[in-house]
């Protein structure tokens, strides 16, 4: 019997527990699954044998090290940053790790540690990154394999709502951390390639270079820039390709109407408003407009970003979310990005019978090798959710990591060392089973732009 011990059952391992129970006898596995919620953790087991829930909390050593002593593999299911101390126990007692998030710079020094007992430290291996990471390479190394020459690759991945939830002006929900959306795109400038030459988008300006995308039975998505696009040049070797760019995609209106927080202001984490906690909305869009007497907030507003009077439906999201509202704010000593989450939160949440959705996006141009000609390679995957617990984030995050864990235990990947499914001996197992649970991207080719 293999033992699998899951730290973590937050709302993105929904579908990866399930995934592990329903397999669990086959498979000859006995689950371990620990959380400082041990009821969260009991609702999800529910009817299922070969599995426990504990209390568990990650920084308490002696626990941990007792329970990954215990383990043939661990799944970390925390946030990036409390990784480590998982990491370090289970490569000294060489047991294997999957997580779903970014590799750092600590993780990436386990390397050699890794190799050497024997231990795979899988990363990576989620949505964003993952689901991204699998698909485009399986394109990227088909076209090569092809003796073609790749020129350009352009990749989109958006969490939004089902079209049946796409019920307010800004046809968006939050279905992942509020605070990841208010703050993105903030710190150094978006870097890519396009037509051979770099290019960068400064923050003031992100959210108004943004890629119209049609994809087919769902609409058109507007994509803008992620940070740092030329770092794929080296996770995918891509040097040299002419365009490279990664984004993040939206429905059309979203980036323009978001723009006006981040002309104001409101998105700026540094500093500490005063009196938050008796301050209304109202008064916190008037903190960063010019003193007048005169004028309303609104007729401000207006003047200082250049809001038409007959731009109607930018208007009606800002107005939707209660910004002009005498309602007071209540949150002690906050930053401007922490009062507009809030406010937020209060009209982006999703209901209880609201169901998200998964987007992604890829480009492929190449030159053929046989005719020289210019070739384009489009595909894309929409999952939607099934509810509130299985949601398509949960799907498309958890998924990927428990067939990760499963080809892993049976020995299907089995090079050590600290890795992202980069490789055909992970993408390729890993992408025909999640095609069983609807996760399947459609590939056409299309006639070719220009990249």
């Amino acid at each position: 019997m293999k033992n699998i011990f899951v730290i973590g059952a937050g709302r993105s391992a929904s579908s990866l527990i399930k995934y592990l129970l329903e397999n669990a006898e086959k498979e000859n596995w006995n689950i371990v699954i620990g959380d400082v919620n041990v009821d969260l953790v009991n609702s999800k087991i529910k009817g299922y044998s070969n599995v426990k829930a504990i209390n568990f909390d990650v920084f308490n050593e002696t626990q941990r090290r007792e329970q990954i002593a215990a383990a043939d593999i661990v799944i970390s299911m925390l946030p990036a940053r409390f990784h480590m101390e998982a990491a370090k126990d289970c490569v000294e007692m060489k047991k294997h790790l999957v997580t779903a998030s970014y590799v750092s710079k600590e993780m990436k020094a386990l390397n050699q540690a890794a190799i050497d007992n024997g231990v795979i430290l899988m990363n990576e291996i989620g949505l964003d990154p993952g689901l991204d990471h699998l698909s485009a390479m399986k394109i990227i190394d088909d076209i090569r394999n092809s003796g073609h020459e790749l020129k350009g690759f352009e990749s989109f991945t958006g969490g939004l709502v089902a079209p049946e939830s796409d019920n307010n002006p800004w046809r968006y929900k939050f279905t992942w951390n509020p605070r990841n959306v208010v703050l993105a795109g903030q710190g150094d400038a978006a870097k890519f390639k396009q037509a051979g030459t770099y290019k960068y988008i400064p923050y003031n300006r992100l959210f108004r270079r943004t890629e119209i995308i049609d994809i087919e039975n769902f609409g058109k998505f507007e994509g803008y820039a992620n940070r740092d696009s030329l770092q794929y040049e080296e996770i995918y070797n891509l040097k040299g390709i002419d365009t490279l760019f990664r984004g993040t995609l939206r429905r059309p209106g979203y980036c323009r109407a978001w723009n006006i927080f981040v002309e104001l202001g409101c998105t700026d984490d540094t500093y500490i408003l005063d009196n938050t906690e008796t301050m209304t909305h109202r008064e916190f869009i008037n903190l960063f407009l010019p003193y007048n007497m005169h004028d309303s907030v609104e007729l401000k507003l207006k003047h200082y970003c250049n809001i038409h009077q007959d731009d109607v439906e930018l208007w009606n999201k800002l107005e939707w979310l209660g910004l002009f509202d005498d309602t007071v704010i209540g949150l002690k000593e906050a930053t401007p990005a922490q009062v507009l989450q809030h406010i937020l939160e209060k009209k982006w949440h999703l209901d209880p019978e609201d169901k998200d959705m998964i987007v992604m996006w890829h480009k492929f141009n190449f030159i053929d090798k046989n005719t020289g000609k210019n070739r384009e390679i489009q595909s894309s995957l929409v999952v939607l959710g099934d509810d509130q617990t299985y949601t398509a984030m949960a799907k498309t995050v958890g998924l990927p990591v428990a067939i990760a864990t499963k080809l892993i235990l049976n020995g299907e990947i089995s090079t050590p060392g600290v890795h992202i499914p980069t490789n055909a001996e992970i993408y390729e197992p890993v992408l025909s089973e999640l095609e069983n649970y609807g996760i399947n991207f459609n590939e056409k080719e299309v006639e070719p732009t220009l990249y």
